[in-house]
Formats: C-alpha cells, sequence, structure tokens
C-alpha cells in the first residue's frame, strides 16, 4: 500500500506537531504503524504567505524535519531514494518515507536551487501550487498562462534527474505542454471533472494523454471539495472517481494521494492514515485482486522513474 502525498511536513513545520504521535496530525508515527500503508510520501509545501526572500530556507527547514523528526529517530522507517529500497521492504515492517516538493515558488529563477533539493534527496517535484510562479500559472490563476522558458528548462532538469514532474495544480494550458515535455509525468493528488466539477480535478482530455504517454500517474484524493457536493463523504464518493476512471482504460494509472494533512476536510471516514484498512477492506468487495494491487501499490512501483 503506497500513498504519494501527504502534508505532514508542513504541519510540522508551522505548527509544531510532534510526528510522534501527535493526534493532530492526520500522518503521524503512531498512526502510520497502524496502517497497511508501507511508502508514504511527504511533501515539502511551502505557503504563499512566506515572503519569497525566505521560502528556499522555509523548503530546507521542512527538509531538516523530515530527516531530524522522521527518518533519523526510526529505524523502522527507511529513506526511499530508488525502487531497491521500496522493494526490500517487501514482507517486512518496515515503513517508507519518499520526499516530494509541492511548487517551484521556493526556487525562483535558480535552476541551482532545484539541484540542490534533488541532490538532498526529493523525487517527485509539482511544478506550480494553485498561484502563478516563474515555471508556469497555478490552475487558480485566471490568467491561465502555460510553462515559460525557464518552467522547460525546470522540466529538461527533471527528466535528466530521472524525477517525477507532477501536475496537480497546474493551469490547465500548462498541464498538456508539460505532459508532452516530461519523461515522467504524474498528477499526485487530483479526482475527475466529470464526476464532480472542481478546477483541481481532471477533465478525459487530460485523462486520456495521461493513458496515453504510459505511466502517467494519478493519485485518488480524499479531500471533500475534490469529491462531491454532499456534506458527509462516503467510500462510495471516493469509489465513483476510482470507478469512472477504470472505465476510461486508467486501470495502469491510478494509485493514491490522499492529501492527508492538506485539508481538515477530508472524507468523513478517511480522515487519518489509520484508517486506510478499512477502505482497502470496502475496495476488496468492488474490484478484483489484481486491480486492487495494481491502485494500492504495483502502478506506483513499476513506474518509478528512479
Amino acid at each position: 500500500m503506497i500513498d504519494c502525498h501527504c502534508d505532514a511536513l508542513w504541519k510540522m513545520w508551522s505548527k509544531a506537531y510532534e510526528f510522534a504521535n501527535d493526534s493532530r496530525l492526520s500522518v503521524n508515527r503512531e498512526k502510520w504503524l497502524n496502517s497497511n500503508v508501507q511508502v508514504q510520501c511527504f511533501a515539502i509545501f511551502v505557503p504563499p504567505e512566506v515572503p519569497m526572500e525566505a521560502k528556499f530556507t522555509t523548503g530546507l527547514q521542512m527538509i531538516d524535519l523530515f530527516f531530524d523528526k522522521i527518518i533519523q529517530p526510526y529505524p523502522e522507517i527507511k529513506f526511499i531514494t530508488n525502487k531497491q529500497d521500496i522493494l526490500s521492504l517487501k514482507n517486512t515492517e518496515r515503513g517508507g518515507a519518499i520526499l516530494t516538493l509541492e511548487g517551484l515558488d521556493l526556487i525562483g529563477s535558480d535552476l541551482y536551487k532545484l539541484r540542490i533539493l534533488l541532490h538532498l534527496g526529493v523525487k517527485m517535484v509539482g511544478l506550480s501550487w494553485n498561484n502563478p510562479n516563474l515555471v508556469t500559472d497555478g490552475v487558480m490563476e485566471q490568467r491561465g498562462a502555460g510553462l515559460t522558458v525557464f518552467g522547460k528548462e525546470v522540466i529538461q532538469l527533471l527528466n535528466q534527474y530521472n524525477i517525477w514532474t507532477d501536475l496537480a495544480h497546474i493551469s490547465y494550458s500548462g498541464f498538456f505542454e508539460a505532459v508532452q515535455l516530461a519523461d515522467f509525468p504524474m498528477v499526485s493528488h487530483a479526482n475527475v471533472q466529470a464526476v464532480h466539477p472542481h478546477p483541481r480535478n481532471l477533465d478525459d482530455k487530460q485523462i486520456q494523454v495521461l493513458i496515453e504517454k504510459g505511466g502517467g500517474l494519478i493519485g485518488i484524493n480524499f479531500v471533500r471539495e475534490f469529491l462531491t457536493t454532499k456534506q458527509y463523504v462516503t467510500y462510495d464518493d471516493i469509489y465513483q472517481h476510482i470507478d469512472y476512471l477504470l472505465h476510461k482504460g486508467a486501470e495502469k494509472n491510478i494509485i493514491f494521494g490522499s492529501d492527508f494533512d492538506g485539508s481538515d476536510d477530508l472524507a468523513d471516514q478517511l480522515k487519518n492514515i489509520d484508517q486506510y484498512p478499512a477502505f482497502i477492506s470496502y475496495l476488496k468487495t468492488l474490484l478484483s485482486d489484481y486491480t486492487l494491487n495494481r491502485i494500492t501499490s504495483n502502478n506506483f512501483v513499476e513506474n518509478l522513474p528512479f
């Protein structure tokens, strides 16, 4: 079981929550050990209110938290740097942690800053958050511009380093430009427009181009506003997005990108990582073992670029 997006680092940085067992974290050590998730991705997210001159330092502070509070104290948590690291977790009680980046505001126009982050172990890079930066517009920017010249240089660097290019928050035009340039495009946490219209969700054209690209992963998100207009969100509301993607031929593209700790408005039955086992038991009643294994882990592992 693999989850490709959570924002625990942001909460640990902004609110000084302790990773060990702070109940206010959806992903902490205690809850993680009580789940069936073996690999969890941890995003570096520098919020927009951080001044430009402090953004890169803030990102480094979150990386320091990752190693100092998550990796170093716990021998049962392994820092993932390559595919073999993940495969070595099989049939063990160890968990694996992958470092990712949500948005490139923190590098400004300095490509060397991105290289530093990659050298520190970042394996998935979101080109934008909702707002514009010097790489591309975000999905909530009305202008809707695509990649800049600098943005194309960023993707070339990610290709060179065998890093996932994450398109979860990019503008619509930027999405199609990036998916063509990126060797390893993916969407870490988003759902389906046809099931529930939201600017962050993917329409049929976006879904199709990810399927055609091969290995274009789509991480199902558990945030209520990306799932439904209903106030109480059930497993079925999440499954509707999975089922739609399956009917579109995306069986080899679907993964999970919960967005734990990225929002306090999550599906009512999936607010914490230790609630995954009950959800997976529910999916077992609807999906074949082959399909469920693809969604929970195989799609992610088979498409690892590193």
